[in-house]
């Protein structure tokens, strides 16, 4: 009320007279009171009605879960697939005896490089010594009664000639003949028989390479037995390694012969070797679901040692059209495999088609692209259709 207006109220009152004027103040005081009590009764509705607007807008936003997106990624790189493998001699050969006597002499030991054909031992052999002098000699009185046969035969065939003899002794003198023969050819292979296993008194190495193992000594006993052989050396060749891996079936469409491989080794930290995949058995082992494929590794500078443990490194090409996940994104529903996917604020159960794993993430084959926004962390209880709130999107940019 403005000061005219009250000049004007206490003018009114004053033209009037005690009693109406006294009627009047109370209507107006009555009033006026009226107003405050409804005023601050509004008041106190409209608080009420926008905290409650207000708790029923928390609680709804609090009922919408706030979820992590991540977008898979496209072009999935070429993936590399680390296999282990012992390295071996690429010839691996133990030696024996093929004769029997007593160790002469050794000239090599464990780590000597020897050539082929160089002599490592030496064995004697008096029995089989004995045994060469007797064959030969037999030889000989073979020899001796063949040509005096020989000389009796052509005796017969001429006296033949002119019916001095009959055709059954002549026929009895070439029998005999032929049969000295055979005795004769029959001692010769004895004798050389004997000389081949006395050649064997001298072992020497089949092979370029190191002897990795010597099994005797001075004066050791040798027998060449057939059944249960003793090692006497152990040759092995190390200008060329193998490594034999067994490569996983889903892997073994992208193993090519002739392809370059990397070879680690822990004896070498931060060294990377060069290997080449030779061979492989074309053809699955039903027992481990695996294909064995040989990788060879140049080793002229003799660095690397056999029965070392290696790790092959194979370049596996990615899938056309394929895009990768993070392994927390997978769903295991008793429907199949599902990822979550947030659209338009919504969650869309999709199925997907599983290629590698990588550990931390996953390839997918079919059912996603590059463009959907994948939950990470999903709920056990995420369900197809529920409202979702992508957590910091604003910040993001996350298209739903």
């Amino acid at each position: 009320m403005t000061r005219n207006e009250s000049n004007q109220v206490q003018t009114a009152f004053s033209t009037m007279g005690p009693t109406r004027a006294a009627r009047v103040r109370s209507i107006v005081v009555g009033t006026t009171i009226v107003l405050c009590v409804a005023y601050a009764v509004f008041g106190s509705v409209h608080s009420r009605v926008e905290a409650k607007a207000e708790l029923l807008r928390v609680a709804m936003n609090s009922a919408i879960p706030f979820v992590n997106v991540a977008h898979p990624k496209s072009g999935a790189a070429e993936e590399e697939i680390e296999l282990p493998g012992n390295t071996q001699a690429f010839t691996d050969t133990p030696i024996y005896a093929r004769t029997n006597g007593y160790v002469k002499h050794w000239y090599v030991d464990i780590g000597a490089r020897v050539r082929q054909g160089q002599l490592l031992a030496e064995i004697e052999t008096p029995e089989l010594d004995l045994q060469l002098r007797q064959a030969k000699a037999d030889l000989k009185n073979a020899e001796a009664n063949l040509q005096i046969a020989g000389i009796t035969a052509t005796r017969w065939q001429n006296l033949l000639k002119t019916d001095s003899v009959s055709h059954q002794e002549t026929d009895q003198a070439i029998s005999g003949l032929h049969a000295k023969e055979a005795l004769v050819d029959s001692n010769r292979a004895n004798v050389d028989r004997l000389e081949q296993l006395q050649s064997y008194e001298r072992i020497v190495a089949p092979v370029n390479g190191v002897i990795t193992a010597r099994n005797t000594d001075i004066g050791a006993l040798i027998q060449a037995d057939n059944t249960a052989p003793k090692e006497i050396f152990h040759l092995s060749a190390v200008q060329k390694l193998r490594i034999y891996i067994p490569v996983p079936e889903v892997y073994a469409p992208s193993v090519k012969t002739g392809d370059k491989v990397a070879v680690t080794l822990d004896a070498f930290p931060g060294q990377t070797f060069t290997g080449t995949l030779v061979r492989n058995a074309n053809a699955i082992d039903a027992a481990s679901r695996t294909l064995n494929v040989e990788v060879d590794l140049d080793n002229s500078s003799e660095r690397l040692m056999p029965g070392a443990y290696a790790f092959v490194h194979f370049k596996v090409p990615a899938t056309n059209g394929a895009v990768t996940i993070p392994s927390n994104a997978l769903l295991f529903r008793s429907e199949g495999l599902r990822v979550g996917v947030v659209r338009n604020s919504h969650v869309a159960l999709l199925p997907i088609t599983v290629g590698q794993d990588y550990g931390d993430a996953v390839e997918v084959l079919a059912g996603l692209t590059a463009r959907d926004a994948v939950i990470v962390n999903p709920s056990d209880s995420l369900a197809d259709g529920a409202q979702v709130e992508v957590e910091g999107k604003a910040a993001n940019g996350v298209r739903q």
